[in-house]
């Protein structure tokens, strides 16, 4: 496949009739991501992905693309954060990512904020050259992997505004 985004990409708002798939996306990245050191692996087992994501799903905001019908990437937000952007591991690369970030930006237009891990550095260029900036490093005392993240911002930015 081409780097350029499938030309039968759809982008929808999730349900919680999306759960499953989500799921899949979800726990296969997370996967792919530590085994290429680039995430630590979760702390949770994979079986309590689903019921987790249904429940976020009744409350978040969500997006799904699709490929010939099946959801190969999610982004999920709240009022203030873009809690998870994550791409079946055979689309990486392939704009799939960026059509969903532009998503949020559309629903989110007076910005939100993102925790990305400090080893994620493929995740921190993808971050930044869509316009995010790094705002503060952690140690990672705060979150459940115990490891370094970085606070990204992706603020609105009126062009011709003074």
């Amino acid at each position: 496949m081409s780097s350029a985004t499938p030309t039968d990409l759809i982008l929808r708002p999730a349900s919680v009739d999306d759960a499953d798939a989500i799921a899949g996306v979800h726990l296969a990245s997370r996967a792919a991501a530590a085994r290429a050191g680039v995430m630590p692996p979760s702390t949770h087992e994979d079986r309590e992905a689903q019921p987790w994501l249904a429940q976020r799903l009744l409350h978040d905001e969500a997006w799904v693309a699709e490929v010939e019908g099946a959801v190969v990437a999610y982004v999920r937000l709240t009022d203030e954060w873009l809690d998870d952007l994550y791409v079946a591991p055979g689309l990486v690369g392939h704009g799939v990512g960026s059509a969903l970030l532009e998503v949020a930006k559309a629903v989110r237009p007076g910005g939100f904020g993102l925790w990305v891990f400090e080893v994620n550095e493929p995740a921190r260029r993808f971050y930044a050259a869509h316009g995010l900036v790094e705002v503060e490093r952690t140690d990672g005392r705060d979150n459940e992997e115990r490891c370094p993240d970085v606070l990204m911002r992706w603020e609105r930015v009126d062009v011709g505004a003074t």
